[in-house]
């Protein structure tokens, strides 16, 4: 197949992702089931897992919606001076997209939502989102983390819609500082805000103090202090690094010199239990009404235990906060995306989570939460982390009859009197039919080296690829003109980087029982793989070749069995 012949069916396919109508509906069961080890198989039978389990055994119940990227103050170790540049609003989540992907997510074990943002209070349907979550059967919590400089104005109104849980970030108790570090007024509002929160009820209010050494780091004691008499957890959260904050180590001030800091004024200084997803280890003074916690994300990360999940503004899916690996959920609603590929899309994006978030130095020079990226449709669309990272080709039980395919000089798609005709399969026998091919794609040393370290801007080229190959095969009738749209029982798509020969080696295997072969699901799955890595990495390379695209078996019809290696 000639490159500009699958480079028509890529660009058809990525402009027609088909108009399916989005259903809604109950796909897992209640029954907690944690799989002690997740089959390859397992990312196309997403059913199959009744909660968001990645390869480390993770359960995800905790989702994070970023319901804007605008923010009422400008933190500047949260945002650069000049700001930052916002997406346009059509690019945007919509409230009813929210609400959607959030029903979707319950549905799939989350059981707990936090509404963050940039500030989650000036987003202009806070309360209806808040009541309609409240609403969604089998999520337990709603949670929200604030600057607190609305709050006097608005917490009345949110606790009565349902709001469960408070979370406001205050990283001094001196108004000057507050001024100089979110370079707005308001500390007193804030203040007022906390107090309002212990009056409704809230216990404990939490409090996220960001600890920066030369900042803040002579109230340490203060904090500790402010729960002696007040219901709340203030809680301690070790600097940073994300673009736009100037990351110095030497800011951070790490859980164990902060905890002597503490233990020098207050010996009896004690830690109390914590629960498994906890990510702030818990502490207090005896006698003190509060207590303490430490957010150690750089010196002891807390990755193990790690059961959250984040939805950017935007629509994208973060499965770290480290990470760089995207998928876009917006893209997949609004271009009619079935409910089945979107459980394929955000299960396989858990799954392929890492053990750990890179070292923060690696991370040196990411973008933040509010970072745009450039991805055109497709990749947004298929961006996401999986298990299927590397393979080798896959093997199949040799069959006893396997022989060159039978041929004829008689072209089945042309009528006799030369015109474009579908054949017509009503009269064939159903039989299993299988069909395996494979492609490779030329992408040099460097792209091989980013590959390899996963480095490259548009995220993980492997599982872009493998993703979009499963889809792209599965609509081989809408994107080859007379293919017959035919149920696939079985579909596999493997993407592996052969380091020496500096290629990604792409197969795909598809599997049916019909009246018609899957050789064209099978190249069409390799060729829209191959073209997306060619996509993801242009930007470093326009010298990459896409070649070998063939039918390496194929079993089952009345042509008879083929194998490229007994095919003479």
């Amino acid at each position: 197949m000639r490159f500009n012949q699958i480079f028509f069916q890529y660009s058809f396919f990525s402009r027609g992702l088909g108009k399916q109508n989005f259903l809604l509906k109950k796909c897992f069961s209640s029954t907690k089931y944690v799989p002690s080890e997740i089959s390859n198989n397992d990312i196309h039978n997403p059913k199959e897992l009744p909660y968001l389990t990645d390869n480390h055994g993770r359960v995800h119940t905790y989702l994070r919606i970023s319901l804007t990227e605008k923010c009422n103050l400008r933190c500047n170790y949260c945002m650069p001076e000049e700001g930052v540049k916002l997406t346009k609003k059509p690019e945007l989540l919509t409230t009813n997209e929210i609400l959607t992907l959030s029903e979707l997510f319950v549905k799939q074990g989350v059981n707990k939502i936090r509404l963050t943002g940039g500030e989650p209070t000036i987003h202009k349907d806070l309360l209806h989102i808040v009541e309609s979550l409240k609403n969604i059967s089998g999520l337990e919590q709603v949670a929200i983390t604030t600057n607190g400089v609305t709050l006097t104005k608005q917490l009345v109104n949110l606790q009565r819609a349902g709001l469960d849980v408070l979370n406001i970030s205050l990283d001094t108790l001196k108004s000057e500082k507050y001024e100089r570090i979110t370079r707005r007024k308001g500390w007193a509002r804030v203040i007022a805000g906390i107090d309002l929160a212990i009056q409704l009820g809230y216990n404990p209010v939490k409090i996220n103090v960001v600890a920066m050494r030369g900042f803040n780091d002579d109230e340490i004691i203060d904090f500790v202090e402010f729960t002696k008499d007040r219901p709340v957890d203030v809680r301690f959260i070790e600097y940073m690094p994300f673009t736009g904050n100037k990351w110095e180590t030497q800011k951070m001030i790490p859980f164990s010199e902060m905890k002597s800091m503490i233990q020098a004024k207050y010996p009896n200084f004690s830690a109390l239990p914590n629960n498994p997803n906890d990510t702030s280890k818990a502490y207090h003074v005896p006698g003190f009404k509060g207590q303490l916690g430490f957010i150690t994300s750089m010196s002891e990360h807390f990755c193990g235990s790690c059961n959250r999940i984040r939805l950017m503004a935007d629509g994208s899916l973060k499965v770290c906060l480290f990470g760089n690996s995207e998928i876009s959920l917006r893209d997949a609603l609004r271009n009619g995306c079935s409910e089945e590929d979107l459980l394929l899309m955000i299960g396989a994006a858990v799954k392929r989570k890492k053990k750990q978030h890179a070292d923060c130095k690696m991370d040196t020079g990411r973008n933040h939460n509010l970072r745009k990226t450039g991805f055109n449709i497709l990749n947004q669309y298929f961006l996401i982390n999986s298990p299927l990272n590397s393979y080798s080709l896959p093997r199949f039980i040799n069959r006893p009859h396997i022989c060159q395919m039978s041929t004829s000089s008689k072209l089945t798609h042309v009528t006799a009197e030369g015109k474009v005709s579908m054949v017509d399969v009503g009269e064939k026998v159903n039989s299993e039919r299988l069909a395996v091919a494979s492609g490779k794609v030329y992408v040099g040393p460097k792209v091989t080296q980013l590959i390899k370290e996963n480095m490259l801007k548009k995220g993980d080229v492997l599982t872009t690829a493998q993703l979009a190959g499963i889809i792209g095969a599965k609509k081989t009738s809408d994107l080859i003109p007379l293919c017959h749209n035919i149920f696939l029982s079985h579909l596999e798509v493997n993407c592996t980087l052969n380091e020496q020969d500096e290629t990604v080696v792409i197969t795909c295997s598809a599997k049916s029982t019909g009246k018609t072969g899957v050789e064209m699901e099978a190249l069409t799955g390799v060729s829209v793989a191959a073209l997306t890595v060619y996509d993801m990495c242009k930007a470093v390379t326009k010298a990459m070749v896409i070649r070998e695209i063939i039918l390496v078996k194929k079993s089952g019809g009345y042509r008879g069995d083929y194998d490229i290696d007994n095919s003479g």
